[in-house]
């Protein structure tokens, strides 16, 4: 692997930790400088919405209010960089605890379609793959 390689892992592994902070920090702007502006956001698979950034921002910044805390937790990254474009699947382990200390548990996958930027990377598309949950009342 050469440095050019090296450096796109780290700026992807990188852009995948600042999704999983914005998301658990409630930092919305940071949230949407993770994606393009015509992004393609896809929870469905967690019973979550498909939309664009402005969407889904809406969507999270109401229905992670009702958690105390959540930590996504981002391991097993599998990159595949062709030029100026990626793709990305990497686990997600996810423990969120409502008011009173009761915690749910998710895990699964994150599928990113990447694009170099002038800003770096950024996902044009991201489907998560919700593959367990633990505690959870649905």
């Amino acid at each position: 692997m050469d440095l050019h390689a090296l450096a796109d892992r780290i700026a992807v592994e990188d852009l995948l930790t600042r999704y999983a902070t914005t998301v658990d920090r409630r930092d919305w702007d940071g949230y949407r400088n993770v994606f393009t502006d015509d992004a393609e956001i896809d929870y469905t698979s967690a019973g979550g919405i498909a939309g664009t950034v402005d969407e889904v921002v809406e969507f999270l910044s109401t229905t992670l209010d009702m958690f105390e805390m959540t930590q996504h937790l981002v391991s097993n990254i599998d990159v595949s960089v062709d030029g100026d474009t990626a793709t990305v699947t990497a686990m997600f382990n996810n423990p969120m605890r409502l008011p009173g200390g009761e915690v749910w548990f998710t895990g699964g996958w994150y599928h990113h379609d990447l694009v170099r930027t002038t800003d770096g990377w950024r996902s044009r598309r991201l489907r998560e793959e919700s593959a367990w949950f633990d505690r959870a009342p649905f």
